[in-house]
């Protein structure tokens, strides 16, 4: 089963905007979607599923007509389209500036490693912000080796191998943090094992360091 990854942190729409979009977008293509699928598809449990798509009833987003064989049909009310393309709206403008501020942090990183030397760099968290990194990391001719991750049940990510423990990690010259669900304790837990020098903390994560983070 895939896992979803969480960019909360980076400033997104809350989670119910974005649940709420979701639903919305799912109906505006499949009025006979049920409430399994759209759990499915949101990648959130089924009660969760089923109290949003209440929710939107409530607010005169959705209308729900019966079907045959006990089943529902769901239609956007205008007030759900109007809805729905607002959600869009704010979820793009927060995209985009998400990947201007990931790329540019990015930048930062890769300058410090171009001064000292770092060619090959091993990544820390599985995430969207991980894999900014690896596409500026070409532009900028550093090698990804692969990403260390102990909660991710993945064994490939950007088609570089994931481990689950450190030592298994080998032929990097420095490791850059790219965790977005708690990255202070990925940071604690690799610098347990790695010189400070060594680890690379930008600044989009928001964490305060005296020694080194990429300013």
């Amino acid at each position: 089963m895939r896992r979803a990854y969480s960019v909360h942190i980076m400033n997104t729409p809350s989670r119910e905007d974005a649940v709420t979009r979701g639903i919305l977008e799912t109906i505006d293509t499949r009025s006979d979607v049920s409430q399994r699928h759209l759990a499915d598809n949101l990648g959130v449990a089924l009660g969760l599923a089923n109290l949003y798509l209440k929710r939107c009833v409530r607010k005169g987003l959705i209308k729900i007509k019966q079907a045959p064989a006990n089943r529902y049909l769901y239609y956007l009310t205008p007030k759900g389209f109007a809805e729905k393309s607002r959600l869009t709206a704010q979820y793009l403008a927060v995209s985009f500036d998400f990947y201007r501020r990931a790329g540019e942090s990015c930048a930062k990183v890769f300058r410090i490693c171009d001064e000292k030397k770092f060619k090959r760099l091993l990544l820390c968290g599985v995430s969207e912000f991980a894999e900014i990194a690896s596409l500026r990391a070409d532009e900028h001719g550093i090698q990804i080796v692969g990403t260390f991750d102990p909660s991710s049940d993945r064994t490939r990510f950007i088609n570089k191998p994931v481990w689950r423990r450190l030592d298994q990690a080998s032929g990097y010259d420095a490791c850059l943090l790219t965790a977005v669900n708690d990255p202070m304790a990925l940071h604690k837990e690799v610098s347990s094992r790695i010189d400070d020098e060594r680890i690379l903390v930008p600044d989009m994560l928001g964490l305060k360091f005296t020694r080194n983070n990429v300013r």
